[in-house]
């Protein structure tokens, strides 16, 4: 079933989250491991996200340096039919630009499909880090709405290979959103332009970035909704958990703390310290933002259900 049907047919705010795929080398227990504690929320659907290769350098002879592309985690075309298969939830597989061409793009489209998995979140993808900019595949995708266009080209039966009759897909597809803008963009206004432009491409519905001042949600749908951005707007939140997210998450996600959070953590003094906080806020987050009617909210849980238990018992 796809997302937007889920959300058009639900009475009451949605739960759901996200998880990693794990490192390689562990088995696929140790993602519903992760997943099995949550499932008394009745969660509809479920992201997994996907992870760029990175390189490393290996000294040859003569002093020479080889370039070497590695993986640490797996793809998630596997492990989201492995989620539907044990659960009989909808998985939502990350689908990004960096790192694929249109054709390998199109492939793994393809392989979606064959398995029953209709939902993907188009993504442009981080650059890596050996990238102080975003580079594209030669043959691929630079921005998130040109993959969105060819989610929907294949909706429409257009292939890339053309000389070959494919049926149509039917994929649903979601987008980012960013209620502190994203970093790249000149500013809010701007941003919000390109988030239209994906709407228009085909994106059903959107996914916003983590925040932690419901305010900035808030203002951030209002905005949308007056440049004529009609689609449902799922809150994301992540509860922190450690002393370095206190520092880590507002440079890594050019992201800002409310005044109280801040005065909170600046008080912690230990990981267990700000994990509680961490609790606390996104409770008080939750409630009102599920008071306020939201469609659903959508928890990052970076595979640890922990915090995601204790927040939505109290809110689901």
């Amino acid at each position: 079933m796809k997302v937007i049907d889920h959300l058009n047919a639900a009475n009451d705010t949605l739960f759901s989250f996200e998880i990693l795929p794990p490192l390689k080398g562990k088995s696929i227990q140790s993602i519903f491991d992760g997943i099995d504690p949550l499932m008394e929320f009745k969660p509809k659907f479920i992201n997994v996200t996907y992870h760029r290769e990175e390189y490393i350098y290996k000294e040859r002879e003569q002093g020479l340096l080889e370039k070497i592309a590695i993986r640490k985690r797996p793809g998630t075309v596997g492990i989201c039919a492995a989620i539907m298969n044990k659960y009989q939830v909808d998985a939502v597989p990350h689908l990004i630009c960096g790192g694929f061409s249109k054709e390998e793009t199109e492939n793994a489209l393809i392989d979606l499909q064959f398995l029953g998995i209709d939902n993907v979140l188009a993504l442009r993808g981080d650059s890596i880090k050996t990238e102080s900019n975003f580079k594209p595949h030669p043959q691929g995708h630079r921005y998130a709405v040109e993959l969105i266009e060819q989610i929907q080209e294949m909706n429409s039966g257009n292939y890339l290979i053309e000389d070959i009759q494919l049926e149509p897909t039917d994929f649903c597809i979601g987008a980012a959103g960013y209620p502190e803008k994203h970093f790249e963009a000149m500013n809010l206004t701007t941003d919000l332009q390109y988030l239209k432009a994906k709407v228009d491409a085909g994106a059903s519905y959107i996914v916003t970035q983590m925040f932690f001042d419901n305010k900035k949600y808030f203002e951030f749908v209002e905005a949308c909704r007056n440049i004529g951005i009609t689609v449902p707007i799922i809150p994301g939140l992540k509860p922190l958990k450690t002393l370095n997210h206190i520092s880590f998450l507002p440079k890594f996600f050019h992201i800002d703390y409310p005044e109280q959070l801040s005065k909170e953590l600046l008080s912690c003094k230990s990981n267990a310290d700000v994990e509680q906080v961490g609790i606390e806020w996104a409770i008080q987050q939750s409630k009102e933002l599920k008071a306020a009617g939201v469609p659903c909210i959508h928890y990052y849980t970076m595979s640890n259900s922990e915090q995601v238990k204790k927040i939505a018992g109290e809110v689901f």
